[in-house]
């Protein structure tokens, strides 16, 4: 088979100084899949950095699966580093596969399963909490149920409230601050401004409460049946195991990872929902039949399809986790482009997960299209949402049965509407693709009444 052509282009309109960061920033989803238009690979700038989008669903792929040649590296991971440290998200080629390897039993589905027991614990704690026609700011609100159970599938030991929320604030304060940070000179990043103040501030009291967690479970001789027990007991083939640099890498990475996303899912889903009456219907139906009324555990997320197909579509169209950057390690040729080493790519989901070809009516919210059969190669292709290649995200099983068994567990419960005056314009600045503003009513519901089975 003769290797495709790709074509190259050039995206015009940027403003001197910023490029195109201010569009980028503002309509990320919208720019990104806008791109194609120019070509399957297209030069954009951000600030005074050239970038290259790929476009096309192959393309992309043969740059996520090549990652000697493209490299974790770029603005996105200089700045992310601050936070994560070299874990594995952001380490380069030379760390990853020795990383890799030590991880990959820490998310197998024996260990997975036993997460799922401490997930479903903290997932029904936030429900308990709420009472019939409390409303809440929904991605605040799911962020905070994310970040806790996140927490509670790592440290087996309980963190005490004060300190937990202090977490939330603070992870909070570092990944609001992290696009910004990114687009800042180095300089400007070293201003005494509040909002500096407030990233660096909330940046060390997590490396310094995860570094005091750490060494508490490294005197504790107990074991822990939880995910930084796992870290810490994990072991090569030849018996090596992570550094204590490198767990407070991954625990940190693990929380933002296990958050971010499935915050940002779960407040697209509940809008998305309010708009398709009739796949929330089938939804509900689904969960009362598979639950009968009961909280859903590990054992039931294989009978929740359709379920798992709302989530699947939900990160096709709203990326939580939308900019990724890579750099070349030597030149290349791409799409009839000469690109010298250090040439920065921009991996985007969102510039591939529109695509007319792969994805009939590209724009509409249709959970079936992942039926068994229905999927084509390309639809799969261009589905990016956790990457692919050596480099795909090992927490996409982790990730998805943390959305899943949160959103069973909310709609078992309760009915969940959006309120008047929702502002759904991603917010700014933001590295998590979410509304600016969507309030969500809960009112409890009667199992197997329906989408109006109020209580």
């Amino acid at each position: 088979m003769p290797q495709q052509a790709f074509t190259a282009g050039k995206l015009p309109g940027g403003i001197p100084v910023a490029g195109h960061a201010w569009r980028m920033m503002h309509q990320p989803v919208l720019f990104m899949s806008s791109l194609a238009a120019y070509g399957d690979l297209v030069k954009i700038r951000f600030g005074p950095t050239a970038a290259y989008v790929p476009c096309h669903p192959e393309l992309l792929r043969q740059v996520l699966v090549n990652d000697r040649l493209y490299d974790k590296g770029g603005i996105f991971y200089d700045r992310a580093r601050d936070i994560v440290g070299n874990g594995l998200v952001t380490c380069p080629f030379k760390d990853h596969r020795r990383q890799r390897r030590l991880l990959q039993p820490v998310f197998a589905r024996p260990q997975l399963q036993r997460y799922a027991a401490a997930m479903r614990a903290e997932i029904q704690s936030t429900s308990a909490r709420w009472n019939s026609g409390l409303v809440v700011d929904a991605f605040p609100e799911m962020y905070g149920m994310a970040l806790r159970t996140v927490t509670r599938t790592l440290y087996s030991i309980p963190v005490g409230e004060d300190l937990a929320q202090r977490v939330e604030q603070s992870f909070e304060t570092v990944l609001n601050g992290l696009f910004l940070q990114m687009f800042l000179p180095r300089f400007a990043q070293r201003l005494p401004t509040p909002g500096n103040r407030r990233y660096h501030s909330s940046l060390a009291f997590l490396h310094r409460t995860t570094q005091h967690l750490i060494e508490e479970y490294r005197h504790d001789a107990a074991g822990h049946d939880d995910l930084l027990g796992a870290l810490l007991g994990s072991r090569d083939e030849d018996g090596g195991q992570l550094s204590d640099t490198e767990i407070h890498d991954q625990v940190i990475t693990v929380m933002g990872a296990g958050t971010e996303t499935v915050a940002g899912t779960l407040t697209w889903i509940f809008y998305l929902l309010s708009q398709n009456p009739q796949i929330k219907a089938r939804l509900l139906d689904e969960i009362d039949t598979v639950l009968g009324g009961r909280q859903p555990s590990w054992d039931d997320l294989p009978r929740l399809a359709l379920t798992d197909r709302v989530i699947t579509e939900t990160l096709r169209l709203y990326p939580p986790a939308w900019l990724f950057t890579r750099l070349t390690t030597t030149e290349t040729d791409v799409a009839g482009l000469h690109l010298p080493a250090g040439t920065t790519l921009v991996f985007s989901p969102a510039a591939v997960a529109r695509n007319a070809t792969a994805y009939p009516d590209p724009a509409r919210f249709d959970p079936d299209r992942w039926l068994p059969g229905r999927e084509s190669p390309l639809a799969r292709q261009a589905f990016q949402a956790f990457g692919t290649g050596a480099r795909k995200c090992i927490g996409d099983l982790y990730a998805r049965t943390e959305a899943a068994l949160g959103l069973a567990t909310i709609l078992s419960q309760w009915q969940v509407t959006c309120e008047p005056g929702a502002d759904i314009r991603p917010a700014p600045l933001n590295t998590v693709y979410r509304p600016r503003r969507l309030r969500l009513r809960i009112t409890a519901r009667i199992p197997g009444a329906g989408p109006a089975g109020f209580a």
